[in-house]
């Protein structure tokens, strides 16, 4: 996971260096990508250098935390440079194709206010259960373990590879791009304010494929297969968080079909990476064995 976040925050500030260093903001990001980059290469070296702080391995462990949280405030330029234009009227093609129909505009007809205040409350659970299913894998195993490394890497995939298509088909999403298509703003009790806090991100333009989708897939994935009282705890949330996408317009239907493959590639990924990386362990392991402690006279 270090080295994929050393090379993808690498790739970025390239990027702006290079090709995108007309877009506006594109200088300031490219320090904030190396910065990201740079964080697993300066933690795991003070770590070394002070083994006796526990701290050091933790934030070591848990960098792709403010990588995930942060880079995705600093895609603007990125997607200027890559790709400038709104693919929203090509989604909107796709799901009346394949569906004959818009899934946000007709859960708007369908919704009662009280409900849209549940799902948009769970709709803020992609910011919460990500980091419980690591927290506990991690205090399980007192420190990092196989299972959590495997999630990690899976979870970090997920992101890069997301934002990565972001970048290659960005999209704003029902909300804005079919905002004329409803009849009023989502109603609901709570629901004003919070749509309201989903407006304020500076980028926007990141429905292709829905990452909140592909997150919950993904944390449910894992918690199925390593924790299951957890998956038992996540899994009505997660339903709920994956139904608000579209019901709080944030997502257009073909956005949420196509975050599946893209779950099985990480999920495909990550297994066979932490089976390889693990074979590499046994082999020096066995290797670092003297002879005569396993041939005896």
């Amino acid at each position: 996971m270090d080295l994929i976040i050393v090379v993808a925050c690498s790739l970025a500030a390239l990027v702006l260096l290079g090709p995108g260093r007309w877009a506006p903001g594109a200088l300031a990001n490219t320090w904030l990508f190396a910065s990201m980059a740079a964080g697993p290469l300066v933690l795991r070296t003070l770590e070394a250098t002070f083994p006796r702080q526990r701290w050091l391995t933790v934030a070591a462990d848990f960098w792709l935390l403010p990588v995930a949280v942060l880079t995705h405030g600093w895609l603007t330029p990125v997607v200027d440079t890559l790709n400038p234009f709104l693919r929203d009227a090509q989604l909107v093609a796709a799901d009346q194709h394949i569906f004959g129909f818009q899934a946000s505009v007709v859960l708007a007809q369908l919704v009662p206010g009280w409900l849209n205040d549940v799902l948009l409350i769970c709709y803020y659970g992609h910011f919460v259960w990500p980091l419980v299913l690591g927290v506990g894998l991690y205090w399980r195993a007192r420190g990092a373990s196989a299972e959590f490394d495997e999630y990690l890497l899976g979870l970090g995939l997920l992101f890069i590879l997301n934002y990565s298509a972001y970048s290659l088909v960005p999209a704003v999403g029902p909300r804005y791009f079919l905002v004329d298509s409803f009849s009023g703003p989502l109603q609901g009790t709570l629901t004003p304010l919070l749509d309201s806090m989903m407006r304020q991100p500076v980028f926007a333009r990141d429905c292709f494929p829905s990452g909140h989708t592909g997150t919950t897939l993904v944390v449910l994935f894992y918690s199925w297969r390593f924790h299951r009282a957890l998956f038992r705890v996540m899994l009505l949330p997660g339903i709920g968080l994956i139904v608000a996408t579209l019901a709080g317009r944030f997502h257009y239907a073909t956005d949420l079909l196509c975050a599946v493959p893209l779950v099985m590639v990480v999920v495909g990924m990550s297994a066979a990476l932490s089976r390889a990386t693990r074979q590499r362990e046994i082999e020096r392991a066995a290797r670092s064995v003297p002879v005569d402690a396993i041939v005896r006279p």
